[in-house]
């Protein structure tokens, strides 16, 4: 019987410590925003949208790394929702664009709040150094990737 290989132990890996602390802390925000019947996809779109005029699907495509498809079916549900409106634009009746009604603009600043306690929740153990060479390292090998799409999985 040959001699197995030598085969690397999965921990360690940095994919996988990436991979672990990913998916729990990704796990844990898209359960609070499923109490608010709203997927991570869904919020993403709607933080795009907050705070700015009528915008073409096209540009928020573009913005957010995705296809012109997928902003169009996340726009579907979330009208659906009565969240967002899709107009004709203003300056060009053919085109269309995409705002947030009265009711999605007011619950962007509940789910940023949701956000912003998942973060708290899995990262206050860090001292504020800690944090910072954190975020400027995922940063770092982002900007090396080329990693420009939000992450909505």
């Amino acid at each position: 019987m040959p001699s197995p290989v030598s085969v690397s132990d999965l921990t360690v890996h940095l994919g996988f410590w990436l991979r672990m602390v990913s998916n729990h802390v990704s796990h844990a925000f898209a359960t609070k925003l499923a109490n608010q019947q709203v997927t991570v996809a869904e919020w993403s779109l709607m933080r795009a949208l907050y705070g700015k005029e009528p915008t073409p699907p096209s540009r928020l495509a573009d913005a957010m790394g995705m296809t012109r498809g997928a902003i169009t079916k996340l726009a579907d549900r979330l009208i659906a929702k009565s969240l967002i409106v899709r107009e004709a634009s203003e300056s060009d009746g053919r085109a269309q664009t995409l705002a947030l009604t009265d009711r999605g603009r007011e619950l962007v600043p509940v789910l940023a709040a949701l956000a912003d306690r998942n973060d708290a929740e899995f990262f206050e153990c860090l001292t504020g150094d800690e944090r910072e060479t954190l975020e400027r390292l995922l940063k770092c090998l982002a900007e090396r990737g080329h990693m420009t799409a939000i992450p909505i999985e």
